[in-house]
């Protein structure tokens, strides 16, 4: 435990910056994983509709540092190209 006011302030700052950040991702993840489920299982409309939703979540998630751009654009290729992959087919 700290002892120092500051350490203290510390210790609250990152509790709360670490909710709002399990928040951002966990929206993030879910929206992962509804699309991906979505093209496994066909529903090519339902994952587009997803899909936007990710990419929304995701660049919210960068906004805010959370994620780095970088991941985000990585996560996005990804999805988008499976989705077209699914479409294609």
């Amino acid at each position: 435990m700290p002892i120092k006011k500051s350490a203290k302030k510390y210790m609250r700052v990152t509790a709360k910056n670490t909710l709002r950040n399990n928040v951002v991702t966990g929206i993030v993840k879910g929206a992962l994983k509804k699309t991906r489920e979505a093209v496994s299982a066909g529903n090519l409309d339902q994952a587009k509709e997803w899909q936007k939703k990710a990419n929304k979540a995701l660049d919210k998630a960068a906004q805010k540092k959370v994620i780095k751009k970088n991941t985000v654009a990585r996560k996005k290729s990804r999805l988008n190209a499976l989705v077209k992959k699914a479409s294609v087919k």
